[in-house]
């Protein structure tokens, strides 16, 4: 780990860091000093993003895995506690979004599919890494959400129903740590951003026309520079 930086001496776990707000992500907490744990199922990508952090003078591990194979999430957090001892932060951004149809058509495996990684994978992590989290001096936990997660919008169900219980275990892990531990918890909306899953989503719409990963990874690292208190929700405004 660097020794300079807002979070030098950190180890922050980003998931989903292979491209787009993940790997904005990571390289920004990088920038500023902390040991950046990259978790994603593309390896080639996932080495791309480890090259670029160390290009700028900052140290990341990669940890290519599947969060909804069995057990992978166990590994990780056995492997994070016998290295470091400890999970300054955690950032829950991986996620899946099934092919938009109505409620009576949605396809049933890719459902499972959003429902494995996006809600069965965050009770997961959660519950591994929680020991971690309180035995760093002030864990944190982020995780991105969407404005469908509380706004329902035709065709999105799918979508939009994981994500709300991926916000509900947050903000329940959240009182439930507040007052016996350090841990705090916060969710960020990013709002329209230039990924490859809004492309997927708008595929009609010009990529510069929103805002790009990296304002999300700076307010981010800006909210993570707070002492905010667990609940605490921003949502990241800007389109450019």
């Amino acid at each position: 780990m660097t020794d300079t930086g807002a979070f030098a001496g950190q180890v922050a776990l980003v998931t989903g860091a292979s491209r787009g707000i993940g790997a904005a992500t990571a390289l920004a907490l990088a920038a500023q000093g902390a040991h950046v744990i990259l978790t994603a199922r593309d390896t080639k990508a996932l080495e791309a993003i480890e090259e670029a952090i160390h290009a700028a003078g900052g140290t990341a591990t990669i940890a290519p895995m599947d969060l909804t194979e069995q057990d992978a999430i166990a590994r990780l957090a056995t492997a994070v506690a016998e290295r470091w001892g400890k999970l300054d932060v955690l950032v829950i951004n991986a996620g899946v979004l099934p092919t938009l149809s109505p409620v009576t058509d949605l396809n049933l495996p890719g459902l499972n599919k959003a429902i494995a990684t996006n809600m069965l994978a965050t009770q997961a992590l959660l519950s591994r890494f929680d020991p971690l989290l309180r035995k760093a001096p002030s864990g944190r936990v982020i995780a991105l959400t969407t404005h469908l997660a509380r706004n329902a919008r035709a065709f999105w169900s799918g979508y939009a129903a994981t994500k709300a219980a991926q916000e509900m275990l947050v903000e329940c892990y959240g009182q439930e740590t507040a007052n016996i531990s350090k841990v705090r918890v916060a969710i960020v909306d990013p709002g329209a951003t230039r990924t490859a899953m809004r492309a997927r989503a708008y595929p009609g719409e010009d990529p510069k026309s929103v805002k790009a990963p990296e304002v999300v990874a700076d307010a981010i690292v800006d909210l993570l520079l707070q002492e905010f208190p667990s609940g605490t929700r921003l949502t990241v405004n800007p389109k450019v």
